[in-house]
């Protein structure tokens, strides 16, 4: 039941009574019920509003989407940023994913910072082609 449903009960109930319109409480009463009515349309006006606007911004939402793949591809797996790659290494003593750029791979090794593992690396084992299918450019430095 909506507001403006509820409210006309109310007044249904009110007219039900059959009270004096002449009496002071009477008018109290009605004046209130008829605020309650303004209040229910004013609420009623403002969700469909709400509710216009909510489909605008899905819209606008879905076209900013459709520009963003446009304008930067297809490439969303944060591996590749300004022309430098990134290299997730996965522990295998404690099992916690390091991310690594070049230099740090280049390096041959480091500990990891969880458990103090000496992790090594050799670029040359490393494929040209994330899981995304993004091609990296890997120039030894």
């Amino acid at each position: 039941m909506t507001n403006l449903e509820r409210v006309a009960y109310i007044r249904g109930l009110m007219d039900g009574l059959e009270l004096d319109a002449d009496k002071n409480e009477v008018r109290v009463i009605n004046a209130v019920v008829e605020l309650l009515e303004d209040l229910a349309l004013s609420i009623q006006d403002l969700e469909e509003g709400y509710d216009e606007m909510a489909d605008l911004l899905e819209t606008v939402d879905d076209d900013l989407a459709n520009l963003e793949d446009d304008f930067y591809g297809e490439d969303d797996c944060g591996c590749c940023d300004d022309d430098e790659c990134y290299y997730e290494v996965t522990c295998p003593s404690c099992g916690d994913t390091i991310c690594l750029d070049e230099d740090m791979v280049a390096e041959g090794q480091m500990d990891c910072p969880n458990c103090g593992e000496t992790l090594e690396f050799d670029l040359e084992d490393v494929e040209d082609v994330c899981d995304c299918g993004c091609d990296h450019d890997h120039d030894d430095k």
